[in-house]
């Protein structure tokens, strides 16, 4: 019992101290587990902080050089330098309304970015692999690519991210098989609006999503979830340049508003095992998902073309590691 309490003691202390989580293992059975798999790399106690809470923070995982070529990569994309196949570029919903401004201030994020080898590179990078075979095993698609550039918000809160749970985009199963990386780019703040999330949620199911009634407009696909427990405590992630958060798809989570006059940059894969199987998400979540993807479909090829959600994930997805499987 004392060894079990000290080990829990260590992980809270290193998630506070901002150290590098530890390799050596605690004491203990490693088979009482749901969220992650029997492994080497996480101890005892951090397996013990992943199932209690949902997400763990690798502190440095990612260098400076790697994170430094994915800014230079993002900047010739908003600028025009480079052309990417089936990239989608967005934009805040309040510089949408506004004047045009040119290069990465109009750009607010990149999405599908796995067809672009050099940003790919952070998809493939092995440090961040060997964590996410913990959750995945040894067979991984990399399934939903983002680079964040979250900006500075002009008195709208467009800038914010409603709280929401990733499960409700995907039509792939089991959850527990699927886990986001999420790498600070630079020193993440609650000032610059970092990720907050709700420790635990993930014990529970997917909850109903739609968009938050907001004022001044929410950008395009940030759902929020419509019923939860808005007195349980959130945790805010403020990280340093080359953090990276690993969490389950079912936790809650969301970032503030950045009150800041720079960018906030991020970048992050979501990642599923290879076998995991696809459900009907019309039937088992609701239509509104399946009704954005059409207009996003008729936007990209044309009217009248109709696909369902399983053929645009597998077509977005792409292997990190292992075999295919399930997603071919």
């Amino acid at each position: 019992m004392a060894s079990s309490a000290s080990c829990r003691l260590q992980v809270v202390s290193k998630q506070l101290n901002c150290q590098n989580i530890e390799t050596q293992p605690c004491a203990g059975r490693l088979n009482d587990f749901k969220f992650t798999l029997n492994n080497s790399l996480f101890t005892h106690s951090q397996r013990e902080f992943y199932e209690r809470n949902g997400y763990i923070v690798v502190k440095g995982l990612v260098d400076d050089k790697s994170i430094d070529r994915y800014r230079d990569h993002f900047q010739r994309i908003c600028s025009g330098d480079v052309k990417v196949p089936h990239l989608v570029v967005m934009r805040d919903v309040a510089i949408a309304k506004s004047e045009f401004v040119p290069g990465e201030k109009a750009v607010t994020k990149i999405q599908d970015f796995q067809y672009y080898d050099p940003l790919f590179d952070y998809c493939k990078n092995p440090e961040i692999l060997k964590y996410v075979e913990c959750f995945c095993g040894g067979d991984i698609m990399a399934v939903h690519t983002m680079l964040i550039n979250k900006p500075p918000d002009p008195g709208t809160k467009t800038s914010r991210h409603p709280l929401h749970q990733d499960l409700n985009y995907f039509p792939f199963r089991p959850a527990d098989r699927i886990v986001c990386a999420w790498t600070a780019m630079e020193k993440v703040t609650r000032a610059n609006g970092c990720l907050v999330v709700l420790p635990g949620t993930h014990h529970g199911t997917l909850k109903q999503h739609d968009y938050p009634e907001w004022e001044n407009g929410v950008n395009k696909m940030y759902y929020g979830v419509k019923d939860f427990d808005s007195t349980q405590p959130m945790v805010h992630l403020e990280m340093e340049k080359g953090d990276t958060v690993f969490f389950h798809p079912i936790l809650i989570h969301g970032s503030g508003t950045n009150r800041t006059h720079g960018f906030r940059k991020a970048i992050s894969c979501h990642y599923a095992a290879s076998d995991c199987h696809f459900i009907d998400m019309e039937k088992e979540v609701g239509p509104t998902i399946q009704k954005e993807m059409d207009e996003y479909v008729r936007k990209r090829v044309g009217p009248g073309v109709k696909v369902n959600l399983a053929d645009i994930w597998k077509f977005r997805a792409r292997v990190a590691q292992g075999e295919i499987l399930n997603f071919l």
